[in-house]
């Protein structure tokens, strides 16, 4: 064991003393390094708050401060836990649910640094292929040449030679000892040589024999031609046949030279490698037809030309129509009926008209006004760019092959297929003592991302387009990539969006992070990770306020013996969510037909109407796709190449597409505003008898809107004060205390209580207080009914989890959508939620679909399949493997299909039910 390793075991606990940080209660925990450690409890219970914003900020914090002013001042800066003790804690990662980037340059390959080791390899390995007849382009050395002359003429007599340009004179030639050229493979005299029409000769330089006894003199006369050739030899063979050799990169039939390859050549982020026509984005923002013109039925008098349709557009539409009936052209016949000239003058114009392309090409030269930028965005689509064809590098990038593959080629390939690629690679030992290296660390990138069930994902796919799970899981694989040791892992559910079928292999992996030597702190609901962990800490007994104390810290075999929490029961299987008595029978059907997008193999799907459906499959088997990119944009009218019809649209009233997405960036967004409680409760304040004497109205009890609020921090409740190497410093404001509004509206009160006690309430407490006005308690009873009864109405939203914020979404379509036949879509809807968390939620949807609505929810854990009324499940595999129904039915159907995965594995759920 080495003195870093053996420092680092001498202190074998973090010790955290009275954490107070959100509503963690003045907590004490031990917790052990260099175990694998499951973080559980309800949701908002304080998981979050004690991994996150207490271990990691301090990990960070510390070692960020460890930094000089000038390097701190560009990384991100921690708050300092609130906590009276914080020992032994170590550098600590953070791995959450969540894409680290927008940026459309970052790939999975670049993420792991494949593409690092990628760029490096096809520099020092690569061939180059000629661009114009793409024979491979190899520099020639004398002992390749040597080798390649004992193959095409061995014992054989060879006539060595060199070029000389004629424009340098024949003088030069003589005073250097060369008299003699060769002419028709024939040997001349230079005083006999008639210059004629040609602009350079082949000078003689020897004749050899190609033999072994002969390869010294052979040697020798090759480099002197190609010392006097710059590098370019002509041999000519006793068959008539001409051979060229060169120690440049020069192509031997186009005589067309290049460079040496250097590993920016093959970054599409570097000018010298990106694509020029795409800049290295791989695809191009176009007009989108069907997006200008989305009813080709209207005419244009009907405002066919849709971004001219609108009051602001009135006089393109005028001109437009002016035009169009100056040149004969009907203005009242359908668009799609209009001969094919005219629709064509219509877009692009001509004979003195700009068109509908012209006026788009203007709106180009303003696109730095924001507002330009948006309404650009409207009417384009993205397209793989003809020029790379979506690999976004150059064509001399794009020539460099290893085994006839560019480096785009296998950047297209999914994790697998490069896996299987570079495995079976063989090369000269040359070119292995070059690449070993190279090959382990981009085999051990590759092997990892396979542990973490990530094999059907290809190596380009760019990291914002990845779900919150995938993010997660190639940050996972990043991090064991990386070979630290001695730090303190964080990660927020892992399992999310993995196959219970995968868990198996995560497992492994997180134990193998312990293994080299780091501390893993996982936070979960999944059992079965859960179980695999060294040590536990359960936190709870409930949610908010009734959150945030430690009620087990130990052993996990100890907690499944002896603990008596709500997650100890249930992982003693003593707390089970039961499946309902009865299936209910769709009253009709969604159908797509020839669904197409991304893996998706032109399946047609039925989607039941009025019932609970769950949509299933591994990772990466096109669940998402069918929801999101099928379903969700075909009700909006928009990528209309990702199916071939939809029927049955004609059945339902709306579709919302709910998720975990924020509700808003600022922190005044509150789920007070939000439910739009706050209305009811301004209305209550401003018709108490001091509102009235004060003439209060019920926008003096707003902190977002003058009158009432706090004008020093307008209405936030703190001021921030920039530190510029240190973490921001936020201060309650000092005129209102934090609560938001001037001292006389806090003077106005109802049953005594101020307006800033009521945003202090929880949505619980806040039902009873107006227990009996109903123009509140119809907005607060969904926050109780979806569980977040702990929520503080005035919390800013910008604070809640994932979970919360789609429950809060919930909430608010339980309430302001009634009377109307709405499908609501769900993308895992339980990440985040505590099994007694989600047997609220199934409750909700229960009622959804009780009320005539429909839910289709993408789901991976079993208890919420259990408990739907139908199921698609989607496969076999995931990637190319996948997009294809495996199995559908009720999940008695599914878990007796032999061909499912998910069946497998319900099976024996619904057996442990009976």
């Amino acid at each position: 064991m080495s003195s870093v390793e053996s420092a680092l075991k001498k202190q074998e606990w973090i010790h955290l003393r009275g954490v107070r940080v959100h509503n963690l209660k003045n907590i004490n925990l031990d917790i052990p390094l260099y175990h694998f450690i499951a973080v559980t409890g309800r949701s908002g219970s304080g998981k979050s708050s004690l991994a996150f914003d207490t271990l990691y900020a301090e990990g960070q914090r510390r070692y960020i401060e460890s930094l000089s002013a000038y390097a701190r001042q560009f990384l991100e800066r921690m708050d300092k836990p609130e906590a009276d003790l914080i020992e032994g804690i170590t550098p600590a990662v953070a791995i959450q649910q969540k894409a680290s980037t927008k940026n459309p340059r970052s790939t999975v390959a670049t993420v792991t640094e494949i593409h690092d080791y990628l760029r490096v390899l096809y520099a020092r390995i690569g061939v180059i292929h000629c661009l114009k007849c793409g024979q491979p382009v190899r520099r020639d050395t004398i002992d390749s040449i040597v080798d390649d002359l004992f193959q095409k003429a061995p014992g054989e007599d060879i006539l060595i030679s060199f070029a000389w340009p004629l424009e340098q004179g024949l003088a030069l030639l003589k005073k250097d000892g060369f008299s003699r050229l060769i002419k028709n493979h024939k040997i001349i005299e230079l005083d006999n040589f008639q210059p004629g029409q040609k602009k350079s000769i082949d000078v003689f330089v020897d004749r050899v024999r190609v033999e072994p006894e002969e390869r010294e003199r052979l040697v020798d006369s090759l480099e002197i031609a190609l010392r006097r050739g710059n590098g370019r030899i002509k041999i000519f063979l006793p068959t008539g046949k001409e051979v060229i050799y060169s120690n440049r990169l020069e192509c031997k039939s186009c005589h067309l030279t290049y460079e040496e390859p250097f590993p920016n050549l093959f970054s599409f982020n570097s000018p010298q490698g990106a694509c020029p026509v795409c800049h290295g984005f791989g695809d191009l923002a176009v007009l989108d037809e069907d997006k200008i013109i989305p009813d080709k039925n209207k005419s244009l008098e009907q405002g066919a030309i849709e971004p001219w349709s609108k009051p602001s557009s009135y006089e393109l539409q005028e001109e437009l129509l002016y035009e169009a009936r100056r040149r004969g052209i009907p203005t009242n016949v359908p668009f799609k009926d209009l001969k094919p000239r005219w629709q064509k003058f219509i877009l692009e114009g001509g004979d003195g008209y700009y068109g509908v392309k012209g006026f788009f090409e203007w709106l180009q030269t303003k696109k730095y006004k924001v507002q330009v930028r948006v309404f650009l965005s409207r009417y384009r689509k993205y397209v793989p760019c003809p020029a790379c064809h979506g690999q976004r590098l150059n064509p001399q990038a794009l020539s460099v092959k290893i085994r006839g593959k560019s480096i785009g080629d296998v950047c297209r390939m999914t994790v697998r297929e490069a896996m299987d690629f570079f495995h079976a690679l063989e090369l000269t030992p040359y070119e292995s003592q070059i690449a070993e290296r190279l090959l382990a660390e981009i085999e051990n990138r590759l092997r990892f991302l396979l542990e973490v069930g990530l094999d059907y994902l290809t190596l380009d796919r760019m990291t914002f387009t990845l779900s919150g799970g995938e993010a997660q899981r190639i940050n996972l694989a990043a991090a064991l990539s990386s070979s630290l040791v001695g730090t303190l892992f964080i990660l927020d559910e892992p399992s999310i969006g993995l196959h219970p079928r995968d868990n198996q292999r995560l497992i492994q992996t997180l134990k193998s992070l312990k293994e080299v030597g780091n501390t893993v702190l996982v936070v979960e609901h999944d059992a079965e990770i859960i179980r695999a962990a060294d040590y536990i800490i359960d936190l709870g007994p409930g949610a908010g306020e009734a959150g945030g104390e430690v009620l087990f810290a130990g052993p996990m075999d100890k907690f499944i013996r002896e603990a008596t929490t709500l997650t100890a029961r249930y992982l003693r299987s003593e707390f089970k969510i039961e499946p309902p008595l009865e299936r209910r029978q769709p009253r009709g059907f969604i159908q797509i037909f020839g669904a197409c997008k991304h893996n998706l193999k032109n399946i047609d799907v039925r989607l039941p109407l009025g019932c609970l459906t769950c949509i299933t499959g591994v990772s990466g088997s096109g669940k998402s796709t069918l929801l999101y990119d099928v379903l969700y944009l075909g009700w909006l009218g928009e990528a209309r190449e990702a199916y071939r019809q939809i029927k049955g649209f004609e059945f339902i009233d709306k579709l919302i597409m709910v998720d975990q997405s924020p509700l808003s960036t600022s922190p005044r967004s509150i789920p007070a505003t939000y439910m739009k409680i706050m209305d009811g409760i301004r209305d209550i304040f401003s018709s108490t008898r001091e509102a009235r004497l004060l003439g209060l109205k019920p926008g003096y009890f707003s902190f977002n809107t003058p009158g009432g609020r706090c004008e020093e921090c307008k209405g936030a409740g703190q001021q921030i004060v920039e530190m510029q190497f240190l973490s921001d410093v936020v201060l309650t404001c000092e005129a209102c205390q934090g609560l938001r509004y001037k001292p006389e509206i806090l003077e106005v009160k109802y049953r005594g209580k101020s307006i800033a006690d009521v945003l202090a309430m929880t949505a619980q407490e806040a039902l009873e207080f107006f227990h009996d006005s109903p123009e509140v308690t119809r907005y607060l009873k969904p926050l109780i009914d979806v569980g977040l009864g702990y929520l503080k109405l005035g919390q800013p939203t910008t604070t809640l989890s994932g979970g919360e914020l789609q429950r809060l979404k919930l909430a608010h379509h339980l309430i302001h959508e009634h009377g109307k036949r709405i499908v609501y879509l769900f993308d895992e809807p339980t990440i985040g939620l505590h099994p007694a968390d989600i047997s609220v939620l199934l409750r909700c949807f229960q009622r959804l679909v009780d009320h005539g609505h429909t839910v289709l929810i993408i789901e991976h854990n079993l208890d919420v399949i259990k408990c739907a009324d139908y199921i698609i499940d989607l496969g076999p595999e995931g990637g190319e493997l996948g997009g294809r129904i495996v199995a559908e039915g009720t999940p008695e159907e599914v878990a007796s299909s032999p061909h499912s995965i998910t069946g497998r594995y319900l099976k024996q759920v619904l057996a442990n039910n009976l």
